[in-house]
This record gives structure tokens, sequence and C-alpha cells, in this order.
């Protein structure tokens, strides 16, 4: 059982650091905006925001949804706490992912480093490592809500990013946050993540990202 590329792919954006490869004076607005929200999350230690996903199932005609609290924490630590009854649990705890599905009587482990993470999806950027100039290019930058938020529209640059077709990357226009992220890959799939009361560099508790082995279920590595 492999963890679902949809949500790495979408939480990864959530601590992008950008190269400050493209000269001011060449910029255009879109390119600039971009550079200013991966600047503004590079620098972050930790975040923390309430999310919602919706993940349309491909002939199915229907949408799956989830909602929660988002944690992330440098180095290589992040934690999702799903709303609900069932059990459900997505972290990383500095050295591997944990993933449990809900009802599932397994957790997948997989190691955190550049190597397991393949580059198939640009999941570096998480963990600072990344540069998303290098891999998207800003292909169009369209104001909403009175100019309040800029939809940016992302495509691969080359094939540093094979599994992806499109990113709406929705950011605050003045204080570059991110408010949504609309990821399309080249099989016709979409994830939908919309983030609520972000906040940049707050306390967490020390444990926050400690896995810890439910009762009664199997830690099996893949």
């Amino acid at each position: 059982m492999k963890m679902p590329k949809a949500l790495l792919t979408a939480c990864v954006l959530l601590l992008l650091p950008l190269a400050m490869g493209l000269a001011a004076g060449t910029e255009n607005a879109g390119e600039a905006l971009l550079r200013r929200v991966g600047e503004r999350y590079a620098a972050a230690h930790t975040l923390s925001a309430k999310f919602r996903q919706e993940v349309p199932l491909q002939n199915v005609g229907i949408v799956r949804k989830a909602s929660g609290k988002v944690y992330f924490g440098r180095p290589l630590k992040m934690r999702w706490d799903y709303n609900g009854p069932e059990a459900q649990l997505f972290l990383a705890d500095g050295r591997h992912f944990y993933f449990r599905p809900a009802g599932s009587s397994q957790v997948i482990r997989r190691d955190v480093d550049e190597k397991g993470l393949g580059g198939k999806i640009p999941l570096l950027l998480l963990f600072g490592k990344g540069e998303i100039t290098a891999l998207f290019r800003v292909d169009a930058a369209d104001p909403r809500k009175g100019g309040e938020e800029t939809v940016l529209r992302l495509s691969p640059r080359g094939d540093g990013a094979p599994e992806v077709r499109r990113i709406d990357l929705v950011v605050g226009t003045g204080d570059a946050l991110i408010r949504e992220v609309h990821l399309f890959d080249r099989l016709g799939g979409e994830n939908h993540l919309y983030l609520s009361d972000v906040m940049v560099d707050p306390t967490l508790p020390a444990d926050l990202f400690r896995f810890r082995k439910p009762a009664g279920v199997s830690v099996v590595d893949g």
C-alpha cells in the first residue's frame, strides 16, 4: 500500500523555498509574487493552518473530502490531524513518513530523504532543498476578490515534476500566504486544498511530531 501522492504533492507547497534566480528588473507581476511567497515560507520554522481537502474520484462521480488541522516544522516534520470519528494518521517526524488510512490495521512507514522521495513530485520543496522556479513557470497571474488574492497558474519546466500537469496556487496578494492549492495531474486526477487561519512561526509542542504507535496496529515499510 502506498501513500497518497496527491496529499503529498499538495502539502509540499505549504513550505516552499524559492530560488532568487530571477532578476528583479525582468520579473513580471506573477513571478515577483511567487518569489515573495517563497521567501516568506522559506524563512518559516513552523507553520499551522486549518485545511479542507477535496479529491474528485475519477469515473465514480463522488468527491472524497477531509478537513482538520495541519502543522509543519523544520527540518522534515509535518502532521495532519483529521476531523471525524475514523482514525487517520499522516505524520513526518524528521526521519520517516507515517501514514495510516482510516480503518486500516497497518501504518505505512517510509524514509524521509532525497533518495526516498525520488523527485517524481517536488516533495523536496517542503524541506527547503528544492527550487520552485527551477521546476515551475508562472503562466498566468489573475487577481480575484478585488485584488485581495491572486491565482498563480504554474506549469512544470522540463521533467522535474513529470506527474504534474498544472498547479493553481491562490495566494494573498498583500501577505503572500498560500490560501488554496489546486493540483491537476497528467492522468486527469485533481486535488484541491483550502487553507485558513494560517499562522507562520507559531510555538508548537515539542512532542507534536513524535510518532506513537497506535494500539493494535502493525508498522510496515512501503
